[in-house]
């Protein structure tokens, strides 16, 4: 089978670019012919074509064409308006405007553009929309595809890269307990509630406790951390509060193993790839069960319902003194990742919905 793979971009270290060369990879493996299209890429020792000769490279019926959908982008539509090939909607999700609204009017109007091309594209008829969690799906079915239309495939990734990295442990705090935070800095991702929790830990008894957040700060998005910033001095955590925005992988890998915890309160997630990454490399995990993450984190974490930082501080207590509980999530989450998100699992589930559109 020919399957033309088509990226918005593609870059090192991008959740989207990762799930496209582990797709291209995982497809190639099952004997398929695959190539990559992105307007444009950096840093992937991969040959990448122009979009616009997608239409030239496309020779029959039986061939496939996978869009990454992460970001508003006209062309993908024409192109599945036109072509004769089978169609596939791999969705990343978009995260609804109104989280960036107050914070950057081109986050805004960028998500209500990328959102409003739901509609559109759950209108083609499409032989498969492909979701990287049920929430995901739940966009597709919610505006009329039907279930024998939709699929649910968790992403691609770089945790078995991560997990064989030699830790670097320079610019990682040591304190304990310790809380981590890892994701780009961006209004839904609940930092203000992080901080709220850290305050918590330290008027308990956990007064050495210490928030670590790893993550970019996109430009656009300066007002959201200045907030943070100036939320944590009113809390007077700066010295308890650690911003990593250029963390390389050695430095990931280590902090997973010092923390106490993987501490996610994100309001709105597509899949999480940081659970994952906790998951296979033993930290536990307290989250907010929002969007995706009750699906990806399933028994292998504490999860709540509200962001309480009380109930939060609790639970970082509660982790550290109870040595059975942290070895019951530390099992969970190995058997989780190896039986759903390791890449076997991955590629088998790719290559049975490789052969379901085959014999559509």
């Amino acid at each position: 089978m020919r399957i033309a793979m088509l990226v918005p971009g593609l870059a090192p270290h991008d959740a989207v670019s990762n799930d496209a060369l582990g797709m291209t990879v995982a497809l190639r493996s099952l004997g398929h012919e695959v190539a990559l299209f992105a307007p444009h890429a950096r840093g992937i020792d991969e040959p990448v074509h122009a979009p616009a000769t997608l239409d030239a490279w496309l020779r029959s019926t039986t061939d496939v064409v996978i869009y990454h959908y992460c970001s508003s982008w006209d062309f993908p539509l024409a192109l599945f308006r036109r072509a004769r090939a089978r169609r596939v909607v791999r969705y990343h999700n978009i995260t609804p405007p109104e989280f960036f609204a107050g914070w950057s009017a081109g986050y805004v109007d960028e998500c209500a553009r990328a959102r409003a091309q739901l509609d559109a594209f759950a209108t083609l008829d499409c032989e498969l929309y492909l979701g990287d969690s049920p929430f995901n799906v739940a966009d597709f079915t919610a505006r009329g595809v039907g279930a024998d239309r939709c699929a649910v495939l968790a992403p691609f990734h770089q945790v078995a890269q991560l997990a064989a990295l030699a830790p670097d442990s320079s610019r990682i705090p040591d304190a304990v307990p310790l809380l981590l935070m890892v994701g780009r800095l961006a209004p839904n991702k609940g930092h203000l509630d992080l901080v709220d929790a850290l305050a918590a830990c330290i008027a308990s008894d956990d007064e050495g406790a210490h928030l670590l957040i790893i993550g970019k700060l996109d430009p656009n998005l300066a007002s959201y951390g200045e907030a943070l910033r100036a939320h944590i001095q009113e809390r007077s955590l700066q010295s308890r509060v650690t911003l990593l925005h250029d963390a390389d992988g050695a430095e990931l890998r280590a902090a997973y193993e010092r923390a106490d915890a993987l501490v996610m309160l994100s309001q709105h997630e597509g899949f999480c790839v940081p659970l994952i990454e906790a998951m296979a490399l033993g930290t536990p995990v307290i989250a907010l069960a929002s969007s995706a993450i009750p699906w990806t984190l399933g028994d292998a974490g504490l999860l709540w319902e509200a962001a309480d930082p009380h109930l939060i501080a609790a639970s970082v207590a509660r982790l550290r003194r109870d040595e059975e509980l942290r070895r019951m999530l530390r099992e969970r989450g190995l058997k989780r990742y190896a039986d759903a998100f390791a890449p076997a699992p991955l590629a088998r589930q790719l290559g049975q919905l490789m052969g379901r559109i085959s014999t559509a």
